[in-house]
């Protein structure tokens, strides 16, 4: 894995996440609007938001850890959000974005950099999941081309809670197998 590379959009710079990036991130993971369908708690101070930087990004870019970018406005270098990709076989693509840049393409323009990115590295396919409960993210999914596989329930952790989830996927080649961890782990279904 080439474990993030810079990307650039029309609108974005997709770059590493730094320390210097805590305020951003603490009102990006601090909305409860934002963070209802986030696998983690809303941070609550500054210092949280550096712990959070350094365990979940800074300490993995020196592995072979996925792919793991913050989303920056190219004017400002402000962090509006995050797109990651897990670096196990699921190859699954997460992201969040500010709700003050909802519907504006945002999640959308990232995307497309970096699944082209997956591509120029190799990835046969890439996978993606979201809550039931949160359509607007599965729309994001179809318009970047994944498409839909099955459904699963999780109970999902830290949160604890129960959550049906659709996975998509997206082939880079012909004739890829559906990812079937979820499936094999989860009660599943096709709707």
């Amino acid at each position: 894995m080439n474990n993030s590379p810079q990307l650039m959009t029309n609108r974005c710079i997709l770059r590493k996440f730094t320390i210097e990036d805590a305020n951003d991130v603490l009102e990006l993971m601090s909305d409860l609007d934002v963070n209802k369908f986030l696998p983690c708690f809303p941070l609550k101070t500054i210092e949280e938001a550096k712990e959070y930087i350094k365990k979940n990004y800074i300490e993995s870019y020196d592995k072979e850890n996925g792919y793991k970018y913050a989303i920056c406005l190219k004017e400002s270098n402000k962090v509006i959000g995050y797109i990651v990709v897990s670096a196990d076989v699921s190859h699954d693509l997460g992201y969040a974005i500010h709700k003050d840049y909802w519907y504006k393409g945002y999640a959308f323009e990232a995307g497309e950099a970096v699944l082209r990115q997956l591509k120029k590295d190799g990835f046969d396919y890439v996978s993606a999941t979201h809550d039931v409960n949160n359509p607007n993210s599965g729309k994001v999914m179809m318009k970047l081309g994944f498409r839909y596989r099955y459904s699963y329930l999780e109970m999902w952790q830290p949160k604890n809670i129960e959550v049906t989830f659709k996975m998509y996927q997206l082939d880079f080649t012909k004739d890829c197998a559906t990812y079937m961890g979820y499936w094999n782990r989860y009660d599943h279904f096709i709707e």
